[in-house]
């Protein structure tokens, strides 16, 4: 079991390259809190996400496309704020960098200088290459993002498997090549068949992290509400529950009720 030290080096870009090179997996979550990074960052998680997907799961959105530039790095700064040692990714949120490179690298020093988190997080290939190349040009590491893009849940009208035609699957080849060429430190591919996955991450020198994209890849992140069952109408075949605390807190929420109508909370030790 993986268990972070005060003395443990933080993770860089560098560390992660290092970890692809010697064949050691990745690991990655998604935190948009104070308390739940620094659970995950004194567990030993080496990457964290601050995702878009705090729209839905912190927000109640249907998809990620509300969230705005400015709750996002509300979000990043709690868990900048929280960890020692992880590495910590900020999407950059839908319309903040699409079709515009000095809008992208904008967006990118405000999370970069007001969260002071370490990299940003976009999505999609050949189409926002120049954005990319304008953020890594001032010293910002981007991750990349291909496969499914939630941001483009309207254009793609699903959330089903993506790249399973050989057109789109060398499509996505290309843009892996490309986002490597140009300077992303690592991608993520997102529910793609696995086969597929494994030989981008075969092919590419930055490390490639899956989610839904099988274990051929050199990472996988989760989102952490997924992975301890507080959402629990979610059910994609490449998630594991580790817990369920929909259940479990529901269950003790119903207790505190009852124990403060039958007046058994507080007791007489529990009282000055």
């Amino acid at each position: 079991m993986s268990t972070a030290k005060p003395e443990d080096k933080k993770i860089t870009t560098h560390t992660l390259q290092e970890m692809k090179k010697r064949s050691e997996k990745i690991s990655m979550l998604t935190a948009y809190d104070y308390s739940v990074a620094r659970i995950l960052d004194d567990a030993g998680i080496d990457v964290l996400l601050v995702g878009d997907s705090a729209s839905n799961v912190m927000a109640g959105h249907e998809t990620t496309l509300p969230i705005t530039l400015d709750q996002m790095i509300y979000h990043a700064s709690s868990v900048i704020r929280a960890i020692r040692r992880a590495l910590v990714v900020v999407d950059l949120p839908f319309g903040s960098y699409q079709g515009n490179s000095k809008e992208a690298l904008n967006s990118s020093i405000r999370i970069m200088k007001e969260s002071g988190a370490h990299a940003v997080k976009m999505e999609g290939g050949i189409e926002i290459k120049d954005s990319i190349e304008r953020i890594l040009s001032a010293g910002i590491p981007v991750m990349g993002h291909l496969g499914l893009t939630p941001q483009s849940i309207y254009k793609f009208g699903t959330y089903v498997v993506r790249a399973k035609e050989k057109s789109e699957a060398q499509r996505l080849i290309e843009d892996a090549h490309l986002l490597s060429d140009i300077g992303c430190f690592a991608l993520v591919l997102e529910k793609i068949p696995a086969q597929l996955a494994e030989q981008v991450a075969r092919e590419i020198k930055i490390p490639v992290i899956g989610i839904g994209a099988g274990n051929g890849v050199d990472g996988q992140v989760l989102v952490f509400h997924d992975m301890v069952g507080i959402t629990h109408e979610f059910h994609p075949r490449f998630l594991r529950r580790y817990m369920n605390l929909y259940d479990d807190i529901k269950a003790a929420t119903e207790k505190y009720i009852g124990d403060v109508k039958s007046m058994n909370f507080p007791n007489e030790k529990e009282q000055y």
